[in-house]
């Protein structure tokens, strides 16, 4: 039999906080019996959003503060020892939880889960990533905000890590991994990616070289984008941007006149599933990566159907022990580099 997954969520995490998380939770559980969550936060502002109570599957712990989306790192760490998040990561760390759900300030989540949960050996950093849709289905990217700078060794870690989670995510036996660049030429690059370059030409993974910007929704023969938590948000943000003025211009464009309306309808099949297939909130949901637990960060603006999927993503997550994974994988792909040539 199948263990049940428990995954405490951040009820009050993010721009929408209980109004969104709550009713994505209630949906969450009645598509998911085998699953039980834990919502966090205020017992009264939580309880306002369950009209009809409790159903089964879903339960509350309370926390008495909560983390603003602007607060300091390193605030919320020192002076909200029971807010929302930093509970959610406790119940992890303690095993009344498999995993962690939160909306919340990112700088924040990073920093409780590593103070919390610890990193994994080996591993310096943690790092984000999640999937972004491409031609031949989606491509995972990291980092994705965590890590500004980034060394060498860094890069190799967060590549080796995307691995392991993409090979059990997406049931593909070794993924196709590429460093993002300005170009696919060896003499472009700053340090740091040159370095990295020569790290993954001698590990064991399936490194494919250099990828460039348009590679990340275009290339059908990388799986995983490597690159640091500057360019990696920024690309994200970017895409997110693009994607939500594609959608735009598409209504605006078809609801001109009585014509272009006309046309929508012939065209409608088409439009829905474009635009099902480049919004962001299914593809919602950032797990990072490195942690002696499983933590995923869902966007603060999303709604009730997005955060549902991050809740999903951290189920599967849970359910390919990927910690255990990545500690295993680290070690196996440093003892393959520290081989003599």
């Amino acid at each position: 039999m199948t263990k049940k997954i428990t995954i405490a969520l951040d009820a009050m995490g993010g721009d929408h906080g209980v109004s969104v998380v709550v009713p994505a939770a209630l949906n969450y559980v009645r598509e998911h019996p085998d699953q039980a969550l834990i919502l966090v936060g205020r017992e009264e502002a939580i309880r306002e959003q369950l009209p009809d109570g409790l159903p089964e599957g879903l339960s509350i712990h309370p926390a008495s503060q909560e983390v603003g989306m602007d607060e300091l790192p390193s605030q919320a760490l020192r002076k909200k020892k029971d807010s929302s998040m930093r509970v959610a990561l406790d119940l992890v760390k303690s095993g009344e939880a498999d995993a962690c759900v939160s909306a919340g300030n990112t700088g924040a989540l990073m920093a409780t889960a590593r103070f919390v949960l610890k990193m994994l050996p080996n591993v310096d950093r943690p790092a984000i990533i999640t999937a972004l849709p491409a031609v031949n289905g989606r491509t995972w990217m990291l980092d994705l905000g965590a890590n500004v700078d980034c060394t060498a060794e860094h890069l190799f870690q967060f590549a080796v890590m995307g691995s392991e989670l993409v090979s059990v995510v997406d049931d593909i036996t070794s993924p196709q991994v590429g460093l993002l660049n300005i170009g696919q030429e060896e003499i472009k690059g700053n340090e740091q990616v040159k370095g990295a370059h020569e790290l993954l030409r001698h590990a064991s993974l399936n490194y494919i070289g250099y990828v460039e910007g348009d590679d990340i929704y275009l290339n059908q023969d990388v799986d995983i984008v490597v690159t640091d938590g500057f360019i990696g948000n920024v690309a994200l943000k970017t895409s997110e941007g693009v994607a939500k003025m594609i959608r735009g211009n598409l209504k605006e464009g078809f609801s001109r006149n009585i014509l272009t309306r006309l046309s929508a309808l012939f065209a409608l099949p088409v439009l829905r599933g474009l635009s099902r297939r480049i919004d962001p909130r299914r593809y919602n949901g950032a797990s990072l990566l490195g942690l002696r637990g499983v933590v995923v960060k869902s966007h603060g603006g999303t709604d009730a159907l997005g955060y549902a999927h991050a809740i999903d993503i951290a189920a599967k997550t849970v359910r390919a022990d990927i910690a255990a994974r990545i500690e295993e994988g680290v070690t196996r792909h440093l003892e393959t580099l520290r081989k003599p040539a």
